[in-house]
């Protein structure tokens, strides 16, 4: 079993700054809901934010938390949504599962055993099911905030199409996304060593600059961006 790497006081602080870029939430909310299907699995749902959105979509749905302290909070947080379980889960195990998909965003990019993880996220799901992905992208980005959190590594498109096929699983969907992110995190957390954290930079690039971002890249695909965002299918 894996350990959970990072300052989990640190992650906590993110996470709850990063609660407030609402319409980052809701464009990555919106890139996974055409392949979670009708019972789909989150790896490592932090504080609820993407479950509790997902939720409102689906019939059904499971969200994990690996830290203790998280899960706590976590199971508090969904308690009054009857279609929400909520359980502990560390990647990479041994269980296997009958879910319509699994979902996990910026978690992969804390796991050293990286492969492994995938393996058990295409365990847990159906044949014909989704893994659905978002990851920090480029290593040049990784900066004190990425070590402060536990990451391991960025990736690029190639190098999580590569670990997507060792781990047996059929890459279907590859794409860089928020390029005006990459930047924006680039300067603020690897030129000015900032952590992201809830304040006013947060809030006008989520209200101002995030909109016209995503709407570029509804028409083009850009060539970097600040997440890689992948899609890809279980054998059989």
């Amino acid at each position: 079993m894996a350990d959970i790497t990072g300052d989990q006081r640190v992650q906590s602080e993110v996470l709850e700054g990063l609660a407030m870029a609402v319409n980052h939430r809701r464009w990555f909310v919106e890139l996974a809901v055409p392949h979670l299907g009708d019972d789909p699995i989150e790896i490592g749902s932090g504080l609820g934010d993407y479950a509790l959105e997902w939720s409102e979509l689906l019939p059904r749905f499971t969200a994990t938390e690996a830290d203790p302290d998280r899960l706590v909070a976590l199971k508090e947080r969904l308690a009054d949504r009857p279609n929400i379980e909520v359980r502990q889960m560390l990647l990479p195990h041994p269980e296997g599962g009958d879910y319509s998909a699994a979902v996990s965003y910026n978690v992969l990019e804390h796991i050293e055993d990286h492969v492994g993880a995938l393996r058990s996220m295409r365990d847990l799901v159906r044949p014909g099911g989704k893994v659905v992905l978002i990851v920090p992208a480029f290593q040049f980005a990784m900066s004190p905030a990425d070590v402060a959190t536990g990451h391991v590594r960025r990736y690029t498109k190639k190098t999580l199409g590569a670990a997507l096929t060792e781990a047996g699983l059929q890459v279907e969907e590859l794409r860089y996304a928020n390029a005006l992110g990459l930047i924006g995190y680039f300067m603020a957390t690897k030129v000015f060593r900032l952590m992201p954290k809830e304040g006013p930079m947060v809030k006008v690039y989520d209200t101002l600059v995030l909109p016209v971002t995503k709407a570029a890249e509804q028409k083009v695909r850009p060539p970097f961006g600040q997440s890689v965002f992948a899609v890809a299918r279980v054998p059989g």
